[in-house]
């Protein structure tokens, strides 16, 4: 299942964002998304966890947590919307 985790404060890295969520199962990926033009993170993340359960039980037990001063989002991600 992948998970979409915003409102991440811009100092989090990859590596503590997956620490965080591999309490709840083992990570399959884990990606900030980041600023094309100055490299740092735009704020959000997908972590991607094999086992439906697991990831519900991260999702339900991390959204709306404090980490590093901020009060993460964490739901399931939805596939992008083709726009025609």
């Amino acid at each position: 299942m992948k998970l979409l985790i915003r409102n991440l404060a811009r100092s989090t890295t990859e590596a503590e964002l997956e620490e965080i969520f591999a309490n709840f199962g083992e990570v399959q990926s884990c990606t900030l998304v980041l600023d094309k033009a100055s490299g740092g993170s735009k704020g959000f993340g997908f972590v991607e966890m094999p086992k439906t359960g697991d990831a519900k039980a991260a999702m339900k037990s991390l959204n709306g947590k404090d980490v590093a001063g901020n009060k993460i989002r964490v739901k399931k991600s939805e596939p992008a919307q083709n726009k025609d």
